[in-house]
């Protein structure tokens, strides 16, 4: 046998060795692991004011930034939709869940007067069901959906839908919001009671990831209506840990493994061509 200078055998060994103990140890957290679409939920005091959108209490939570897309539509320009992104933040006290929203938008269109004058707004979408995920384009008549909208102009509203052209106004909106327009950027807090206190209104205090989803709408570029900035589902992680690595984590750590894999079979590779020469 040709004399390799190492004992193919003995490495051999240590890689297995060493792709077993990896495998242990990343497996149990990739099977638990969360989507990347997640944003944090922070527990917060209500003297640091929350509910304003300068509040204290937004110093220390961080923040996601959600790509948004035009939302599938019939209408005309449909697809011409000025939003890209809007920054999301998440809190609670004991009692509220906060949600503060942030996007650029270079006017502040607070008047809808004429016909063709449009207010700027944006809304935050809920299943009413939190244990099941719903068509995002408002839900169903099978998996309702709930609402939190605020336009320009101070209209909060919270309501129900169960598909496209079925949404309908609570009759006592338990929504609250707050905004402030700066350098281009609005700015809005909405809050509402963690429980639910109806069987159509979604329940926050709960031991599992609560989906969310949201829009935006440009009153100066014609959005309106079906024509938005929309983002895909997102979730709220309420359920209880382990919380596992994003998606992200769990790939590179398959890259590894079949590195180490691969490392195994040119070894054995190597071994066997030895033994031929030998």
């Amino acid at each position: 046998m040709a004399d390799w200078g190492v004992d193919t055998t003995a490495v051999t060994a240590a890689v297995v060795a060493a792709l077993v103990v990896l495998t242990v140890a990343v497996g149990p957290t990739a099977v638990t692991a969360r989507p990347a679409n997640q944003i944090p939920v922070e527990s917060v005091s209500a003297d640091a004011a929350p509910q304003e959108p300068t509040g204290d209490a937004w110093d220390t939570v961080p923040a996601v930034e959600v790509p948004l897309s035009s939302a599938p539509s019939g209408l005309p320009n449909a697809s011409d939709t000025s939003v890209e992104s809007l920054r999301v933040q998440s809190a609670h006290t004991d009692d509220r869940f906060y949600l503060r929203l942030s996007w650029r938008d270079g006017t502040a269109d607070r008047n809808a007067s004429s016909p063709r004058a449009f207010l700027d707004a944006v809304a935050v979408q809920f299943p009413v069901n939190t244990s099941a995920r719903p068509p995002i384009a408002m839900g169903s008549t099978r998996n309702l959906v709930n609402v939190w909208y605020w336009s320009a102009d101070g209209t909060s509203e919270e309501l129900l839908a169960g598909g496209a052209g079925t949404t309908t106004a609570f009759d006592e909106s338990r929504v609250r919001t707050a905004t402030t327009y700066d350098d281009g950027r609005w700015t809005v807090v909405v809050s509402r009671p963690v429980a639910g206190e109806t069987a159509n209104r979604t329940r926050l205090a709960v031991d599992r990831d609560v989906d969310v989803a949201f829009a935006v709408w440009n009153g100066s570029h014609m959005e309106r209506s079906g024509r938005k900035s929309v983002s895909e589902w997102y979730h709220f992680p309420l359920g209880p840990g382990p919380q596992g690595p994003p998606y992200e984590t769990i790939l590179w750590t398959i890259a590894g493994l079949a590195i180490v894999g691969v490392a195994l079979v040119t070894i054995s590779a190597v071994r066997a061509a030895g033994e031929e020469q030998g």
